[in-house]
């Protein structure tokens, strides 16, 4: 029977020879539309650039002025808060979180800068740091209510928000603090303000600052350790935590990260309007355009999926219909109709793109 097996055997292995060694493969042929839908999702900032560029040839052939370099440095301005706001905003959303409290947070730290320079004395620089570690603070506290407690991001900030706000007001007795004030015993908290006009063009510090901060966290979510741990804690947190990656010291941390964003963007207010008030427009609208800038700019609101350039972007898209509507002369209630297809239009490409991964 063993030779019999064997000869069996032998015939068997020399009836292989010659036989192709490899598995069955299946290929899926993919369309154009397939392959552009793969791109996308590979290439997040494709979309707010391609919007933003045809933005501006629109209007660039609507309106005369609109190439003008003083009209692209206005642009550049208006846009250096939001953008600010925008990067706090941006690693928040990646963790699939919201921050509704990042206006809030920039208004009452730029009243601790000022109120601790001229209430308390404090030199301006100290004031300056103080306001950005409380800040960092601030963010903090909510990184902690959501991370610690479980608590859903929407509700803790939203909670926050209206903290902040009552105790903007109370600590600063609703005192505005006067440009000429700041510009004679504290002129550090003007500093972002300043400019530089090469070739008659004027362009704020702050706009370098924002320019800097958007492409240092460019680097940091792209090439490192940490800048992984935040999109994973994003995009799945339960295998995050399976792999290793310590999910809720990362989410205290992109909040605490986020609060020293929105102080920045509390001293930056200063030096762009001049005067420190606890009214302005930004405590109760810097969390819906910066929200604006994040969602245009194709980062996903269910987290794991974005690039913070995809933000600055959509912050120039903005800035870019404001400032095209208003040179051509229309009605300024369409720059919030078209923004709001824009949000609408965003939301509904990053779901298609989205069907990718799925």
């Amino acid at each position: 029977m063993s030779n019999d097996a064997k000869s069996v055997s032998s015939a068997y292995e020399a009836g292989l020879k010659g036989a192709a060694e490899t598995v069955a493969e299946f290929h899926e042929e993919q369309g154009a539309l397939k392959k552009l839908q793969h791109w996308l999702h590979q290439t997040p900032s494709a979309v707010p650039m391609i919007v933003l560029v045809v933005s501006v040839i629109v209007f660039g052939l609507l309106a005369d002025n609109f190439f003008k370099a003083t009209t692209l440095s206005t642009i550049l301005q208006q846009i250096a808060i939001v953008g600010i706001l925008g990067c706090a905003q941006t690693i928040v959303i990646l963790t699939a979180g919201i921050d509704l409290s990042v206006g809030a947070i920039a208004v009452f730290s730029s009243v601790l800068m000022g109120q601790m320079t001229f209430r308390y004395g404090i030199p301006a620089p100290a004031a300056i740091a103080i306001g950005l570690a409380l800040g960092s603070a601030m963010g903090a506290l909510n990184g902690f209510l959501i991370a610690r407690l479980k608590l859903p991001p929407f509700i803790v900030t939203l909670g926050t928000w209206q903290i902040l706000l009552a105790s903007n007001f109370i600590y600063s007795r609703n005192e505005t603090i006067r440009s000429s004030d700041i510009a004679e015993k504290a002129p550090a908290l003007q500093f972002w303000g300043q400019a530089i006009q090469p070739g008659g063009v004027k362009v704020l510090y702050a706009v370098f600052l924002m320019i800097a901060l958007v492409a240092i966290m460019a680097y940091v979510l792209r090439n490192t350790a940490w800048g992984r741990h935040v999109y994973a804690t994003g995009d799945d947190p339960d295998a995050a935590e399976l792999a290793g990656v310590p999910t809720k010291r990362v989410l205290i941390q992109v909040y605490a990260l986020a609060g020293l964003f929105c102080a920045i963007a509390g001293w930056v207010m200063i030096g762009r309007f001049g005067s420190v008030s606890p009214t302005a427009s930004t405590g109760q609208l810097g969390n819906i355009q910066s929200i604006t800038a994040v969602v245009i700019g194709g980062i996903s609101l269910f987290g794991g999926r974005g690039s913070i350039l995809g933000m600055f972007f959509g912050a120039l898209i903005v800035g870019v219909f404001e400032m095209g509507l208003r040179l051509v002369g229309t009605d300024p209630q369409w720059t919030f109709f078209l923004i709001g297809v824009l949000i609408i239009f965003a939301v509904a490409v990053d779901q298609w793109i989205r069907k990718v991964s799925a």
